[in-house]
């Protein structure tokens, strides 16, 4: 049978899921961790991905491939296709004060007409006016800006840097998909053309651009390179955090296993698909259609629908992005998400079952106790600045119990303000698709269902993300989208409780 790969090189590791084109069963996966931190070399994903390429097995039997990554992380290259600076991911809120001046030039109504979203710290035009700011030595040096999924599959295909390519490089190459490109704060979804202006306005001189491409197209094929084995011996030996079985299958379907030690390669000439943004990538590879909703937990939470018309919120609460199918993606993120979860379960001293025992133990609306969880700032809404604060500690609401709810709650309901803003774009939410590592804590599924007023279904375990980049692999070879089914884990029972809402409305009016 065909097989396709997709990947996800997402902000913590790189992963990769081998599929049958026709059904999409699975076959085998590998993966490869990041390092950490909010700016990164993107040599660290090349090395991850061809490191994740092993430990699936190798590309020997793939006819197709394509990546999506983290979104907005700006990846500057000079005129021999060298990385100026580490790149600067969605998560670095340097550039705030960038996304600022750069709104009140424009006017935030006049930005969302343009480009589709009013920008903000995450956004890559932001970065490119920190950089100029900042560091305008690297500015000048600016030949071309490339997103994370952008310069992975130019390097896929044999372009890169003299010495370390087969084939040199060649920025023209470079090319983009439109969910991607929606992202940058450069790019008109509505259009389907890049704003120059906004991007000149940005840097302070112009610079080359990714080709953007349509769903079903394909840059080119792979060349060929060596892949380095992570098995006893390499640099991931040991306790390094990831396996080689993927955590969304249960069987042992690996067909075709390395060899420990062992040395593979990427062959030539497999389809490259045009890639994806991380949140495009999931909506396809979950199928999501009219009437879902996605809330993805994650690293960052995010809340995206896909949609016939384009959005354009000058509020800029919602971002208005295209999709990886041809259609619209309005999306709301937030920098909080599952960590949320890991600092209070590190608070209390237990782990994330535990915690999820301890919250189902206190009452909904946890006796009063509200956490706005803002740990690390927030982009939704937009303050990044802002910290985390507990409110309505009494001594008869401050017990482990709440302060465990308060967690999921808190977590939850800026989920569910994000919902509130898209639903406000005109979006019909029919169910509520409930996805990433989180979503899988029953404790979490059963809270859920009492902050959103929509059904909830959990779909299995799965890496979406690259179960979407698998799909326009799919698409790209063969033409024609495939329809892989969907298994489903849970469907929690109708549990809507007011108060949770409404006491976190309450003490975040005060503080925004």
């Amino acid at each position: 049978m065909t097989l396709v790969a997709g990947v996800d090189s997402s902000t913590q590791s790189c992963k990769i899921v081998i599929r049958h084109a026709a059904t999409g069963a699975f076959v085998r996966s590998g993966r490869a961790p990041h390092p950490a931190g909010t700016e990164v070399d993107p040599a660290a994903w090349w090395d991850a991905l061809l490191l994740a390429i092993a430990d699936a097995g190798g590309l020997a039997d793939v006819a197709a491939i394509s990546v999506a990554a983290q979104q907005h992380g700006m990846v500057a290259l000079d005129d021999a296709g060298r990385v100026i600076r580490p790149a600067l991911l969605w998560n670095d809120t340097r550039s705030a004060p960038a996304a600022a001046a750069l709104v009140a030039e424009v006017g935030a109504g006049e930005y969302a007409r343009r480009a589709g979203s009013v920008p903000v710290a995450s956004f890559t035009v932001t970065k490119l006016r920190w950089l100029r700011d900042a560091e305008p030595a690297h500015a000048a040096r600016v030949a071309a800006v490339a997103l994370p999924h952008d310069w992975l599959g130019w390097r896929l295909r044999g372009f890169g840097p003299a010495g370390e390519s087969p084939l040199g490089p060649v920025l023209t190459e470079l090319t983009t998909d439109r969910s991607d490109a929606s992202g940058t704060g450069y790019w008109s979804p509505r259009t389907g053309q890049y704003d120059l202006d906004l991007f000149e306005r940005a840097l302070g001189h112009s610079a080359f651009l990714p080709r953007v491409l349509g769903p079903a197209d394909s840059p080119g094929a792979t060349a060929a390179f060596p892949v380095r084995s992570p098995f006893p011996g390499s640099q991931f030996d040991g306790d390094s955090g990831w396996s080689a079985q993927d955590t969304q299958d249960t069987q042992d379907t690996q067909d075709h296993p390395p060899t420990p030690g062992s040395r593979s390669e990427v062959p030539a000439g497999i389809v490259v698909g045009a890639g994806a943004g991380d949140n495009a990538g999931a909506a396809l590879g979950l199928g999501a259609g009219a009437g879902d909703v996605v809330v993805s937990i994650g690293t960052s939470g995010t809340v995206f629908a896909v949609t016939d018309e384009p959005a354009a919120d000058a509020t800029g609460t919602v971002a208005g992005f295209a999709d990886a199918s041809g259609l619209f993606l309005p999306l709301v993120a937030t920098l909080n998400a599952a960590r949320v979860l890991d600092s209070i379960a590190g608070l209390l001293g237990v782990d994330h079952t535990e915690l999820g025992r301890l919250a189902l133990r206190a009452e909904p609306g946890a006796g009063g106790l509200v956490l706005q969880p803002w740990f690390e700032g927030e982009r939704t809404p937009n303050l990044p600045d802002a910290t985390a604060s507990v409110f309505g500690m009494t001594l008869a609401s401050t017990t482990r119990p709440n302060l465990a709810r308060a967690a999921f709650e808190g977590l939850l309901c800026g989920l569910a303000e994000g919902l509130d803003a898209v639903r406000g774009q005109g979006v019909e939410a029919e169910r509520i698709l409930l996805i990433g590592g989180a979503a899988q804590n029953p404790a979490l599924q059963a809270i859920a269902a009492q902050v959103f007023d929509r059904p909830i279904v959990v779909p299995a375990p799965g890496e979406y993300v690259a179960d979407g980049a698998a799909t326009q692999a799919a698409w790209a070879l063969t033409g024609e989208r495939p329809a892989w089914p969907l298994a489903l884990a849970a469907r929690p029972a109708g549990d809507f409780r007011p108060v949770i809402r409404a006491q976190y409305a309450e003490r975040a009016r005060h503080i925004r």
